[in-house]
């Protein structure tokens, strides 16, 4: 995707995710890293250099939408991809308002790869 090595962050407490979609990213030429919890996410101190967040919207503890407005509130501003398995979350408006993609669980290497593109542009 680029000569310049670009960290995405993966946030999803679904194991099978998080070990699958580091693959594909560094096939893409980025940098992953996966982690189970938004807690874990915020104390990594990764913020500051992460390029887009793949994010979960349905776990334990902090949720997605709640870990976007805890980064907005830090005064961070993070391309995000909002992934579920669960499509009716997309039909509630204040959830997508942040994402620059929303995909469905399972979706397609196209599929990420055009909202990486679209999420790496900004």
């Amino acid at each position: 995707m680029g000569s310049k090595a670009l960290l995405v962050c993966i946030v999803d407490d679904d194991e099978s995710v998080r070990e699958s979609l580091p693959e594909l990213l560094r096939e893409f030429g980025l940098v992953p890293r996966a982690f189970e919890t938004a807690e874990a996410f915020l104390s990594s101190g990764l913020a500051d250099q992460t390029k887009c967040l793949i994010l979960d919207i349905a776990m334990p503890g902090m949720s997605g939408p709640e870990l976007e407005q805890e980064l907005e509130r830090r005064g961070y501003v993070i391309p995000i991809i909002l992934i579920t398995a669960q499509p009716e979350y997309f039909s509630r408006p204040e959830i997508r308002k942040g994402a620059v993609a929303c995909l469905i669980k399972p979706f397609s290497d196209t599929d990420l790869l055009e909202a990486l593109r679209k999420a790496l542009k900004q």
